[in-house]
């Protein structure tokens, strides 16, 4: 007798079950906890009544029936639950305890020492529920010289010696053109977190987390912070060059701009083949090994421009893509927006679709979330105070 197939359970997102309590403001935290959202955590997020300082960080917004979100608060905080709590009120407080009984994880931004002054940091959370994981975000770390410093992105980027690479090799300084410090650090809170989730599920313990900017970004530099500690010098800065590998560079078509990554000498030889210049790749030329071409570097680029320079791009791309060379147009924001279909979230109290750039992580078996737009300020107060565990 053949029995009738069992339906399959829905599928749920990774983090389905886990709590976080998201005390945090800006960018790195919200990034962060919008991660752990996408991954199907719950996450409140508790805002002063004024809000998270980027409600106001606009134009654009988006706005209807009198209300309004800015792109930048969308940017980080979908999928989230916004309840509106003046911490510096006793019944503050006591909500924020209340929460922290049922949450997994908690993350704040405050100022160093700003978290405990206001009766929500970690050895007070940690009495009510010992098993909380608690992640401090901040500029410079909550121990050392400089624990008391406001930490903002575009100050790190340039402590950390980024701007010094970035940019013109005869230009000034240039920062990046995203917060990329309070993204890194983002990040690695969450990966963090992760791994302590993971611990408690093994050991039942909670523990703290501790995540700065300037720690994050110095980590970033990468491959040039090596070469600095190999050689016992400083970094030059290359433009839109590569510090090791030629040729690696933008390069100027006869109707725009378009980069070549050219990572081995097997690309190289293609790459010559394409320009008709095989001989640059011939055993004992000087641009037939990498290295020799990082040496030559100022002889082999402009040849290169010159012959690039005669050929709109698509033309390259298109040759250049037959012979196995990595190459792309440099694209304008807009243009490389619409090589994806941005996440559009009904808003049921703006009347209006929110679009944001979906997540990038992908999964076989737990897919991402998609629950909730960018709220707007407090929205789900009643909702999530009807929540809270009766005393």
């Amino acid at each position: 007798m053949s029995q009738t197939p069992r339906p399959k359970k829905p599928l749920q997102p990774p983090l389905c079950g886990i709590r976080v309590l998201d005390l945090s403001r800006v960018l790195a935290g919200p990034w962060c906890t919008m991660t752990l959202a996408d991954l199907g955590a719950d996450v409140i997020k508790v805002e002063a009544p004024q809000g998270d300082d980027t409600r106001t960080w606009g134009p654009p917004f988006l706005e209807h029936n009198g209300q309004k979100i800015s792109a930048y608060f969308a940017c980080c905080n979908r999928n989230k639950r916004s309840i509106t709590i003046d911490l510096h009120t006793e019944q503050g407080r006591k909500i924020v305890h209340q929460l922290a009984k049922t949450a997994d994880v908690v993350v704040e931004n405050f100022k160093t020492g700003g978290a405990e002054k206001l009766g929500v940091g970690y050895e007070t959370l940690r009495q009510i529920n010992p098993k909380i994981i608690y992640c401090s975000i901040s500029g410079y770390g909550r121990t050392g010289a400089a624990k008391d410093r406001l930490g903002y992105d575009f100050v790190i980027q340039a402590e950390t010696g980024l701007m010094s690479i970035t940019g013109e090799v005869t230009g000034q300084p240039v920062k990046v053109g995203v917060a990329a410090a309070d993204l890194a650090t983002g990040q690695n809170a969450t990966i963090a977190i992760l791994a302590a989730l993971i611990h408690r599920a093994t050991s039942g313990e909670g523990q703290y987390i501790d995540i700065s900017l300037f720690d994050s970004q110095l980590q970033m530099l990468a491959n040039v912070a090596s070469s600095a500690l190999f050689s016992g010098k400083d970094a030059p800065r290359f433009g839109n060059a590569h510090a090791n590998i030629v040729p690696y560079q933008a390069f100027e078509a006869l109707d725009g701009w378009f980069v070549i990554a050219c990572g081995n000498d097997h690309q190289w030889q293609h790459l010559c083949e394409t320009l008709k210049t095989p001989e640059w790749a011939a055993e004992g030329h000087i641009y037939a090994t990498n290295p020799s071409r990082v040496q030559h570097r100022e002889t082999l680029v402009p040849l290169l421009a010159e012959r690039l320079r005669m050929k709109p791009v698509a033309f390259w791309l298109e040759a250049l893509k037959a012979g196995g060379i990595p190459a792309g147009k440099v694209h304008s924001i807009k243009e490389a927006l619409a090589t994806t279909a941005p996440l559009l979230q009904p808003h049921p109290l703006l009347g209006l679709n929110i679009p944001t750039v979906p997540s990038a992580l992908h999964f076989s078996t737990t897919p991402v979330a998609n629950r909730y737009p960018p709220p707007l300020l407090g929205e789900h107060s009643a909702e999530i105070l009807a929540e809270l565990p009766r005393a």
